[in-house]
């Protein structure tokens, strides 16, 4: 991924999924590079709110202020955080939220931010810079921990072997770079056939772990819920069976479907009005000319939803 030049992932589906309207106030939850908000300005005189707590977004942000006055709005934060974020009068009048969950490839491609093991840098992997390090997870937590954190967050099967071996070298020597905990990985997991460094599970699971990336998704689907006007559109992009999950299970529970005691029985539908409802049961992917120009887009799945008229247990 490194030297790829980050390039919104389902631009066209997301933004045909949003459908902006003139006069129409929309969320870019995770602005990053602003791909997603110039494409949702370009298409409709609409109003946008873009959110995003990595520091290195604020230029990337300026640039679309100046391109799109008065209409585009940068608020510093987390997404999970849009409720406070934004100005309380616009609860229950957002008419679209784009979410683009994970890591950046202009983050992967900065060394100095340590979330990529293809450069060497410091063991940091914030996404805002602030709280605990990926180097004071390694060098802190009891082996028994590390190994639950890197086997639930990276879904790594050999997790085990990982955190004993981390905890074997840091007694010789903290861990401080990513090429020095890479190289402990590698050590304690075989490659696979394909051809999947050893090291990107832990890595995916500090990564998580770190930012609370995970809880910091589930936060950002209950306020889209309260958010959203009746009508408005969801459209959540993510990028492995974590997040993905997490997003099916809320749109599932929102949308009147309870998931089934067995396979062999069918879904129990609900009979009251849900707070959404699924534009699709599966999730849009990418084509193939897609993820020749960008391969992160293999992986990607965006699933969308629609906030129904006011229910009772939600906002109008």
């Amino acid at each position: 991924m490194n030297g790829i030049p980050h390039i919104p992932v389902l631009l066209p589906e997301v933004v045909g999924a949003l459908k902006p309207k003139d006069g129409g106030i929309y969320v870019d939850g995770t602005f990053g590079a602003g791909g997603y908000s110039r494409a949702i300005l370009g298409a409709a005189n609409c109003h946008l709110y873009a959110i995003d707590r990595d520091p290195s977004a604020a230029s990337a942000a300026a640039q679309v202020a100046q391109s799109f006055p008065e209409r585009f709005h940068f608020l510093p934060g987390r997404f999970g955080d849009m409720t406070t974020l934004l100005p309380q009068d616009l609860i229950g009048r957002i008419d679209g939220i784009a979410l683009d969950i994970g890591v950046s490839s202009m983050q992967l491609d900065q060394a100095e931010r340590g979330f990529s093991f293809a450069k060497d840098g410091p063991l940091d992997m914030r996404m805002g810079g602030d709280g605990q390090t990926a180097a004071d997870l390694v060098n802190t937590l009891p082996e028994a921990e590390l190994a639950d954190l890197i086997y639930a967050y990276g879904e790594e099967r050999k997790s085990r072997h990982v955190a004993y071996a981390i905890v074997r070298d840091r007694a010789e020597r903290p861990f401080i770079s990513t090429a020095q905990l890479a190289f402990t990985v590698r050590g304690a997991v075989k490659g696979a056939k394909d051809g999947i460094d050893p090291a990107t599970r832990t890595f995916q699971a500090l990564r998580i772990a770190v930012n609370d990336e995970l809880g910091e998704l589930e936060r950002a689907l209950d306020a889209a819920e309260t958010l959203l006007a009746p009508g408005g559109v969801l459209a959540v992009v993510s990028f492995h069976s974590l997040e993905d999950r997490i997003v099916k299970r809320f749109l599932d529970a929102k949308s009147g479907r309870e998931a089934a005691p067995s396979r062999h029985l069918p879904h129990a539908i609900s009979t009251e009005t849900p707070p959404f409802a699924l534009a699709s049961r599966r999730p849009v992917t990418a084509g193939d000319s897609e993820i020749r120009l960008n391969p992160r887009a293999r992986s990607a799945r965006l699933r969308i939803a629609v906030r129904n008229p006011a229910d009772r247990g939600g906002a109008a």
